[in-house]
């Protein structure tokens, strides 16, 4: 049982960690379902089920903080503060969005709350984190980075080349292993030969341990011990986030590797969002109305997002080269 004293949460920094979770989900259901309709255009990848491990991880973080992140991006960015209008607009194609409508779901930044990139290579976020840690321990040594990659990531080249440098510079990064257990369609215990990634942080003199990722408060626990390290220039550590998907890869993606009875057991037994509401209930009082009244904040925000991007207007073809050059 965590000691929220020792932790030095409060019963707002819980109900606000829930409400970010709710709105992750949010965010992405209502994304799907104008995918559905051809409003939200490109490839859909979602972080539904994964919420706790953003939440946590980023609770732990400044906005100054740099994140280099993944092509399940949307819990990354809501988490870090991002601005949910320009989301939506963004995944709409829209001028109005975070990146003018060019970057579409996979390759979001919101540089003013410190997330830096997300993109679609397995793996690249590894590197890429480390970089920003680089540069913080230059120019910036009241910050850190923070890296997040899923499984198949864990099995990328870079992992050894990131992780290997960061420990040998002592560069203020947290590497993020989002494990939930499927790379695409395949199992994690059919292609790792070690299934614990943070057993791997052995291997370069680092701190690595293992949460239930499904757990916000657990991962913030380990998020805070990891980032106050780097804060004091004691180098990067390895968090894995025992986790899981609820949808696919990809939206239209068959799921043929699992059924449904697994998945709705995981959602049944072990689901983010309901573990802090029983906490919040058993714990601190939380009340139906509460509930309630967060859940219609949560849609009416939501519903502000969708407008501004049905409102926005479409990114130009002609346009679409802008920003690849410097002037």
């Amino acid at each position: 049982m965590l000691d929220y004293q020792t932790l030095n949460l409060t019963r707002q920094d819980l109900a606000d960690m829930y409400r970010t979770m709710r709105l992750i989900r949010r965010f992405e259901e209502t994304a799907v379902d104008y995918f559905k309709q051809g409003i939200v255009i490109g490839n859909m990848h979602m972080y539904v089920g994964e919420e706790a491990v953003a939440t946590g991880v980023c609770k732990a973080l400044t906005r100054e903080d740099y994140i280099a992140s993944s092509h399940r991006c949307d819990g990354h960015l809501i988490a870090k503060g991002a601005d949910i209008n320009a989301m939506m607009a963004e995944l709409m194609g829209k001028e109005n969005g975070c990146c003018g409508g060019r970057a579409g779901k996979m390759h979001q930044t919101a540089p003013e709350v410190g997330f830096m990139s997300a993109n679609g290579i397995v793996g690249a976020s590894q590197t890429l984190g480390a970089g920003h840690a680089l540069y913080c321990s230059l120019f910036a040594p009241e910050r850190i980075a923070v890296s997040f990659f899923g499984d198949g990531g864990g099995n990328q080249g870079g992992f050894h080349e990131s992780m290997n440098l960061a420990a040998v510079w002592k560069l203020p990064v947290v590497f993020v292993c989002e494990n939930n257990h499927y790379a695409i369609s395949t199992r994690v215990d059919t292609s790792t030969a070690l299934s614990s990634f943070y057993q791997r942080a052995a291997g370069y003199g680092i701190p690595g341990v293992r949460v239930n990722g499904n757990d916000a408060l657990e991962v913030y626990a380990a998020a805070k011990e990891a980032v106050d390290r780097a804060r004091r220039g004691e180098g990067p550590s390895l968090i894995e986030c025992d986790t899981y998907r609820y949808r696919g890869h990809h939206e239209g993606d068959e799921q043929t590797y699992r059924t449904r009875e697994e998945v709705e057991a995981v959602r049944k037994q072990n689901d983010c969002i309901q573990r802090m509401l029983k906490v919040l209930t058993e714990d601190f009082g939380w009340t139906e109305e509460e509930d309630q009244a967060l859940i219609q904040s949560v849609e009416q925000q939501i519903a502000g997002a969708v407008e501004f991007g049905l409102q926005g207007a479409p990114m130009k073809v002609e346009d679409m080269e802008k920003n690849l050059f410097a002037e």
